[in-house]
């Protein structure tokens, strides 16, 4: 798998699609300033198959995948949505012709199609015009393409037939020209393509109806949650930075949610899917730590004067952590393909289909019942002696406060949620202190018994410790601008 990916090549496509009648005469972009000239090249054939899962899962989610053959870009092509005309194209070679999808391509919407099938659903043929526009200092700038379809949905769909213009930038995100650029081609005729892809056009007869709405604000959160995960899970596939942090805290959503609102799910409080949720993050954890703990000492070791960072300790420290990191994701990528993930994946969206149980009475419980576990907690903080018993109880206000303000993020109270993720953030950067001078401690000793001079390592932990100070003097009022809120809302 890792030999395919190495194989696979990443480009932003930036396009738009028109919808023209076989008489369309191809437009002129003569008089735009920011274009040079224009030159036309000779018309070639395009023959390409499109994979999907029998459920057209990757089409419901505007991605398409193919082997093209023909043309200057032969080989396989997975386009990903990246936002308005935005797409991200993952090209690889071509292959031999009964290969299959490269596993590189198939990790990358793995949380997608899990272990179902990937096999041809389509065949389009594009007889392709191109004209190639370059900018006054020679630089190109889009392309535009007529083109003659011919298409059919597999294994036996009727052949259809259509002609349509592209128009995409070359190697650029400039909107504005491609607004120009498009106005010539509205101009000669052309109409905004009714969808987003050929293959959307070759499927839609065949496409059944679409899934239905989850009902319920909890079961609406959840769904949105979800579709979240899979596009952070395609992002920790990618190694794109802060992804693992980020696909962590949607996971942990959910358990709160998930947790919070049991009765509207039907599920008990030792449900399987809270706990493989559970540990989903605890292993996601190991690499988000680590990344949080190498930029958090390779900050503050470059903001110590020269004089007090003494020994090898960016080697110990920053070092160290990033090659924790890189045995996190391994390990996280490990457990990312599996198939316990893609059950739990399954339970999720099973979950959201679900009738929803008890409704609007609930969702005001749950925000109170959430509550109630911040206010505990924080009684049990404020009573709590020893430093080690501090920080537990500091730490379950942060617990109690996330899964509050999920909760009323997902009900539509923001001033809730805002008020508790001012104390989950708070208390979150406690906790990042507790976790980096538990480190700092560790590695103290090993560079002592190496005989390294362990100055600096007192240095950092003297910061950390005025962190959480920091932190902790902020804690009180934060609470009771909670509490205010809490209360108004009862009124």
């Amino acid at each position: 798998m890792g030999k395919s990916a190495d194989k696979a090549s990443r480009h932003l496509e930036v396009e738009r699609k028109f919808d023209v009648v076989e008489s369309s005469v191809a437009p002129s972009f003569d008089g735009l300033s920011a274009v040079g000239r224009v030159e036309r090249s000779p018309s070639y054939l395009l023959e390409a198959v499109y994979f999907d899962t029998p459920g057209h899962d990757l089409a419901a989610r505007r991605i398409t995948l193919r082997r093209r053959t023909g043309g200057p870009d032969a080989g396989w092509h997975l386009k990903l949505p990246a936002g308005p005309d935005a797409r991200t194209e993952v090209r690889e070679p071509l292959g031999d012709d009964d290969g299959g999808v490269p596993d590189g391509l198939r990790d990358v919407v793995l949380a997608i199609v899990r272990n179902r099938p990937l096999s041809p659903v389509a065949r389009i043929i594009t007889q392709r015009t191109v004209e190639m526009l370059y900018g006054p200092d020679g630089a190109p700038l889009a392309e535009f393409c007529d083109d003659e379809v011919s298409a059919e949905a597999l294994p036996d769909g009727e052949e259809q037939t259509w002609r349509e213009w592209e128009l995409e930038l070359v190697g650029g995100d400039d909107r504005d020209l491609l607004d120009r650029l498009s106005n010539r081609l509205l101009d000669a005729g052309a109409e905004p393509a009714a969808s987003g892809s050929k293959l959307a056009r070759v499927l839609s007869t065949a496409e059944g109806a679409p899934a239905a709405e989850p009902k319920g604000p909890m079961h609406r959160a959840v769904a949105d949650l979800i579709g979240e995960l899979i596009e952070w899970d395609r992002a920790v596939r990618a190694d794109v930075y802060d992804s693992v942090h980020q696909m962590r805290v949607t996971t942990r959503k959910i358990r709160s949610l998930l947790q919070s609102s049991r009765e509207a799910f039907g599920i008990s409080d030792d449900a399987w899917v809270l706990d493989e949720l559970r540990q989903l993050a605890s292993i996601l954890g190991v690499a988000r730590d680590a990344e949080v703990l190498a930029e958090r000492y390779q900050e503050a070791l470059d903001g110590l004067p020269a004089e007090l960072v003494r020994g090898p300790i960016r080697q110990r420290l920053v070092e160290g952590a990033q090659r924790r990191y890189d045995a996190g994701l391994r390990r996280s990528l490990v457990a990312m393909r599996s198939e316990r993930y893609f059950r739990l994946l399954d339970a999720l969206e099973g979950l959201v289909a679900a009738e929803p149980g008890q409704q609007p009475e609930h969702v005001t419980a749950t925000i109170d019942s959430a509550y109630k576990r911040v206010r505990k907690a924080a009684k049990a903080a404020a009573k709590s002696g020893a430093d080690d018993d501090k920080d537990e109880a500091l730490h379950r206000i942060r617990k109690g406060a996330k899964r509050l303000r999920y909760t009323a993020a997902a009900t539509g109270d923001d001033k809730i949620s805002d008020r508790a993720k001012s104390i989950q953030s708070m208390l979150g950067d406690h906790q990042d202190s507790v976790v980096s001078r538990t480190h700092l401690s560790q590695q103290a000793e090993a560079a002592h018994a190496a005989r390294e001079d362990t100055f600096t390592y007192g240095v950092l932990y003297r910061i950390e410790d005025e962190l959480a100070d920091q932190a902790r003097d902020g804690l009180d009022r934060a609470l009771k601008k909670l509490d205010k809120a809490v209360r108004k809302k009862k009124r």
